[in-house]
């Protein structure tokens, strides 16, 4: 990460918060992404409780006690009806689907400037402002 990349807002996708709860090389790099107080939104955590409950099976306590302290490193962007239309608009314009066109409306909506993902293209910039960023690669 470079200095000018660490002075300006950046917004994390679920799967790279996902990634930080983990042990591995890619869990080190989603960790140290979020130690830098990045912004994520409601409906990254809420993307997080649905993957930890029903695939990892983790308990509602655990899931509570691991993702508070995520929130504590983190800023939170609460989801709006304008995101929401904004996602509409996005998915319209660049063919992405609902729930990632949330996650860049919410990136917009926090003047992020770098949307770090594993599941998006590599490098596209969107809407002339916010870069799609894959860590891992």
């Amino acid at each position: 990460m470079t200095a000018h990349e660490a002075e300006m807002p950046v917004f994390l996708d679920s799967n790279i918060v996902l990634y930080a709860l983990g042990d591995d090389k890619k869990s080190r790099i989603a960790a140290a992404l979020i130690e830098a107080s990045p912004w994520i939104s409601t409906q990254v955590i809420n993307e997080c409780s649905h993957v930890l409950r029903r695939k990892l099976q983790w308990s509602p306590g655990k899931i509570d006690e691991h993702l508070s302290a995520i929130l504590r490193l983190v800023q939170l962007a609460d989801v709006s009806i304008s995101n929401i239309r904004s996602a509409w608009a996005l998915a319209e314009r660049y063919g992405f689907g609902h729930y990632g066109s949330l996650i860049i409306a919410a990136a917009l909506q926090t003047g992020s400037d770098t949307l770090y993902t594993e599941d998006m293209q590599h490098g596209q910039v969107i809407e002339g402002r916010l870069t799609l960023i894959n860590p891992f690669v």
